[in-house]
This record gives structure tokens, C-alpha cells and sequence, in this order.
């Protein structure tokens, strides 16, 4: 038993490595920026070392391991792994952060990767939105969520799928990094309505019909947690977005109104 914990903890070591090393590329991303330019924003590294670590205990450790059985704990994960820790880790701007750090001939290199037509494809709202909100109806309105139990590849995948989706949707709302395929307010607005519209629908779909192998009390229990657990991240994002607008808005009035006035 003792040699069969400790094989456990060996294999939960290697898969915390690779979020581990992510934290320590950051922060010496930092201190090449910091030599260069004006001093990185102490919040933006916080917020990116609580938003990976929102990821590694979604994926390992006690609520991981309770998610496997567990629907309540599984929407704890797809809190932390499809809202929270995609919505931290775009506020720390790690595509910044990159482009300061890296020489002038690779920046440019990425920057050229950033406005490529695929990229522009997949971070338009409205697409960003349906990859997003299709995989979560595929997950829990079909057998999927009961066959991802039955193969690790495919949790996997689907896991990654969660992550990358929400990463992509709220790039594609609120803008922290460089966005060369930039749209209008209202049709972020208007886009992440109704997708908070679909994500309280699925939510209470769930709860009155459970996915394959779901007990009732876990169904609503789990579907309650998405509804609420959801809306608080949902809501951090519209407050975002409302700032964005107004700070912009206020900079525009004031190069066209103000004392200073460019012709």
C-alpha cells in the first residue's frame, strides 16, 4: 500500500512539473521585460500563478480526484478549468508579456503567427462562443461526459478542449493582449449575452436531465454550482468589458474634446 501511494505521488509530481515550469518562464519573463521596459504590473503575475494553479488542481489532486465520481466536484473543475483559471491567466497578458521579452526579430515572427486567417477565425465572439458552448452541450447532453471515465485519452482531450475554449472565448471579449482581429463592443456584448444566456440554459437542462451515470441529487447539485459558480466569473468578465469600453470611450472624448486636441 505504502509503495503504491508513493507511485501515486510520483506520477501527481509529473503532471504538476509542466504548470510549475510555466510559473517559472513567467516570472523570468518578467524580469527580462522588467530590464527593458517599465515595470510589469505585480497583479498580472499573480493573477497568472492563481490562474495556473486553478488549472493543475482541476486536473490533479483531491477535487480532481473526486471529479471522477463525483458530479458536483466535476463542476468545480469546469469552473476552475473553463472560466476561472482561462479568465486569470488573460488579465496577467501573457502574449505581452512574450513579446517583451523575446528579441525584436522573434516578436515580429509572433506577431505575424497572431494575424494569420485561422487565428482570426477561431477568436471571432461569435465563433469563440460556439466552440465554447457546442463542446459543453456535446459534453453533457450526450454519453460523452459518461464515456470520458472510460478512457483517459479522451478525458484528456475533452479536458483540454475545456481549457483552450475558455481561454479562447474570453480572449475574444475583453482585450489584455494585442488583438489585431479586434471587434466592436457591441458585438462582444451582444455575443457573451447569449452565451451566458446558453451556458444558464445547459445548466438547468442538466438538472433535469442528468448525464449517463449521474444521480439525481448530484445533477442538481452539480447543475446549481455551473448556474451560480458560472455567473460570478460571467459577471467579472461583463464588469471588465463595461471598464474597457469606458476607459476607452473616455481616452477617445478626450483627444477629440479635450485641451489636448490632435488634428
Amino acid at each position: 500500500m505504502h509503495n503504491h501511494d508513493h507511485s501515486i505521488l510520483n506520477i501527481t509530481y509529473l503532471w504538476a512539473m509542466p504548470f510549475l515550469l510555466l510559473i517559472i518562464l513567467y516570472v523570468f519573463a518578467v524580469y527580462q521585460s522588467d530590464k527593458k521596459y517599465r515595470k510589469w504590473p505585480i497583479y498580472r503575475t499573480f493573477s497568472f500563478i492563481i490562474g495556473v494553479i486553478c488549472v493543475l488542481i482541476s486536473i490533479i489532486g483531491p477535487i480532481a480526484e473526486q471529479a471522477h465520481t463525483n458530479f458536483i466536484f466535476h463542476m468545480y473543475t469546469h469552473i476552475l478549468l473553463g472560466m476561472l483559471g482561462p479568465l486569470l491567466i488573460v488579465i496577467s497578458a501573457p502574449i505581452t508579456l512574450l513579446l517583451r521579452s523575446i528579441s525584436i526579430g522573434n516578436a515580429r515572427r509572433l506577431s505575424k503567427i497572431l494575424k494569420n486567417q485561422y487565428i482570426k477565425f477561431v477568436s471571432h465572439p461569435i465563433i469563440a462562443a460556439l466552440i465554447n458552448l457546442g463542446g459543453l452541450w456535446l459534453l453533457y447532453a450526450t454519453s460523452l461526459y459518461h464515456e470520458m471515465h472510460a478512457s483517459v485519452l479522451l478525458a484528456v482531450v475533452i479536458h483540454t478542449h475545456i481549457f483552450i475554449a475558455g481561454y479562447l472565448l474570453t480572449t475574444a471579449i475583453i482585450y489584455f493582449d494585442p488583438t489585431p482581429h479586434r471587434t466592436s463592443f457591441k458585438m462582444r456584448s451582444v455575443v457573451f449575452i447569449l452565451y451566458m444566456a446558453g451556458h444558464s440554459i445547459l445548466s438547468k437542462w442538466i438538472y433535469a436531465n442528468p448525464p449517463n451515470g449521474v444521480a439525481n441529487i448530484e445533477a442538481e447539485i452539480g447543475a446549481l454550482t455551473m448556474y451560480y459558480g458560472g455567473d460570478i466569473v460571467d459577471v467579472i468578465i461583463v464588469i471588465i468589458l463595461c471598464y474597457q469600453f469606458y476607459t476607452s470611450a473616455t481616452v477617445r472624448n478626450t483627444l477629440k474634446y479635450g485641451k489636448y486636441r490632435f488634428n
